[in-house]
């Protein structure tokens, strides 16, 4: 059997197949990376991203491959959850764009969309990191052309394609050393072989199996995932550029002419005028942002493809100072108001509590339930303000957040909060009065002088650091490390405070969660006031699921 040219009717039944693969083995890539925490993780994640695209693409009736593809890439832009899902939304956006305008595809213009998806896929992420999901979908795309030339069967194209992309699944701990380290494949990588054997299956006509299986090793898992993030982690303790710039260009066609617009290009010069740069643009504007010392510079690049409209230039150095320190306004910001804030957490207690510091708009969400790229765009209309912060208080929703923003017609910043300590750190010093790149700014600095204490259950037996851990045993966990671990969740606790708290803090903020009793929370009081009596206490129900404990330490 051959195919020599592509359909939508076909692309579709590839993306159902694929979609449903992945469905079927969410649980074991899940496993791949999983902090022994009751997490939704990778596989669930894609897996959700991937139901969004699937949905999209039922509604449409087209034979068109360009509106199938089109279709799948917007329904897994709005559905996109956690980091691997928006990944992997920016992929097969992508691979859409290299459909455009065609009907039909040969081999050769199939090997192309997979080019273009990581095209842009590796623009998307700030710091792409190899060994990961963008390695092995580049490893593929690359492979994908190169035989194109000579292939003109779409089956055996793609078999070749999912061959090379099994291999680099396999090289990826030769690239990323913490998964050499522990004897594990990258698990974005590896949801993205599943859904490529989801399209083989379809273009051959075949059933799957219902799992996969998954070549990994996995006694003493490490969570990868975790610590791929927090190297990716940048720390700003200074102002180096001091101009807060960002401004838009309304493409205009007699300006291009002269000075076709490259993005590329275009982000690579204004990289050498400062930092902190976004450059996000479609066919017809671009929008930056860039900390620099010569904004004027920045301006008049920019007005070399057209009209500059929305600009705005802050002295951060001088807003640096005027702002720290400050407290929120207790009242909630009022309909059309200068302000909106969204944030995400779950509970009750911790939802009542963000509310009470001045948010908007509080998505329930967290570690078990990333809420998708759609539920923050629509938070972030439904906070009804020119200006709108978001913080996601979860290291696995930040891209999200920042594609929600990226997508809204207002001004929206994203804060980098990656925990609920973090969050509540950096409402502290929100400044209704100040511009929305200096909250920015003076949240984020905030919120990284905040330590954060958990104390949730296991799921599995595992050691990590140095620490065995068993199933349903208590594990302390200080700002995303795991440092103790306790079959009593009382003796967990103490533990991990011995270790969070120093000389130099001051307050201790206890946040408990629906497990814990109002006893055990006066047990608790009693240990800091003996053991660590300068250090002053507060405390809030959170009410919040699999965390029974959160502590913040400042």
């Amino acid at each position: 059997m051959t195919i020599h040219k592509l359909d939508g009717s076909l692309l579709a039944q590839m993306i159902l197949s694929g979609a449903h693969h992945l469905s079927n083995n969410a649980q074991k890539i899940d496993a791949l990376n999983v902090f022994p925490v009751p997490d939704g993780d990778t596989g669930t994640n894609m897996n959700l991203s991937m139901t969004s695209g699937v949905n999209e693409v039922k509604q449409t009736d087209s034979d068109n491959v360009s509106v199938v593809a089109n279709a799948f890439a917007k329904g897994l832009l709005m559905g996109a959850r956690g980091n691997s899902g928006v990944i992997l939304s920016q992929i097969f956006r992508g691979f859409g764009r290299g459909m455009d305008n065609k009907e039909t595809l040969e081999a050769e213009d199939f090997a192309q969309a997979f080019e273009a998806g990581v095209t842009t896929a590796y623009k998307a992420v700030m710091k792409p990191v190899e060994g990961t999901i963008l390695t092995v979908a580049k490893d593929a795309a690359i492979q994908a052309v190169e035989i194109a030339k000579t292939e003109t069967d779409i089956i055996a194209l793609m078999e070749k394609i999912l061959v090379e992309a099994k291999a680099s699944l396999k090289r990826t701990p030769d690239l990323l050393p913490v998964l050499k380290e522990v004897g594990v494949v990258d698990s974005g990588g590896q949801g993205l072989v599943t859904i490529y054997e989801g399209f083989l299956a379809a273009l051959k006509g075949e059933e799957l199996p219902k799992e996969t299986t998954i070549d990994v090793g996995m006694e003493d898992l490490v969570n990868a995932e975790h610590h791929k993030i927090t190297q990716d982690f940048m720390d700003t303790s200074e102002i180096v550029y001091g101009y807060c710039t960002e401004f838009m260009v309304k493409f205009e066609d007699d300006k291009l002419k002269n000075h076709p617009y490259n993005e590329e290009e275009f982000r690579e010069t204004l990289s050498t005028m400062g930092d902190s740069l976004l450059v996000v643009s479609d066919d017809e504007i671009v929008k930056v942002h860039v900390h620099s010392e010569q904004p004027g510079d920045c301006l008049t690049l920019g007005q070399r493809y057209g009209s500059l409209i929305n600009m705005k230039i802050e002295n951060m150095r001088e807003q640096h100072s005027a702002i720290i320190g400050n407290r929120v306004k207790t009242d909630k910001p009022k309909e059309k108001a200068e302000y909106g804030i969204v944030t995400v957490t779950m509970g009750a207690g911790l939802k009542a509590l963000f509310e009470s510091l001045g948010v908007t708009v509080v998505i329930e969400g967290g570690q078990t339930m990333n809420p998708s790229t759609k539920d923050i765009a629509e938070a972030i209309t439904k906070a009804h303000a020119k200006n709108v912060l978001v913080l996601p208080n979860n290291k696995n929703i930040q891209m999200a957040a920042e594609q929600a923003a990226d997508i809204a017609d207002k001004n929206v910043a994203v804060v980098s909060t990656r925990t609920i300590p973090q969050g509540i750190s950096a409402m502290l010093v929100f400044d209704p009065d100040a511009e929305l790149s200096a909250n920015k700014e003076a949240m984020e600095a905030a919120s990284k002088e905040v330590k954060t204490g958990q104390i949730t259950y296991a799921v599995r037996d595992t050691q990590i650091d140095g620490i065995t851990i068993e199933k349903n045993h208590f594990m302390g966990i200080e700002d995303g490390r795991i440092i103790t671990s306790n079959e009593n969740k009382q003796e967990t606790v103490k533990s991990l405070l011995n270790e969070l708290i120093t000389e130099d803090d001051e307050i201790l903020t206890i946040l408990y969660g629906e497990d814990v009793t109002e006893e055990e929370v006066a047990e608790i009081e009693t240990y800091v006031e003996e053991y660590f009596a300068d250090v002053e206490i507060e405390v809030h129900n959170g009410e919040q699921p699999i965390y029974s404990y959160i502590f913040a330490v400042e």
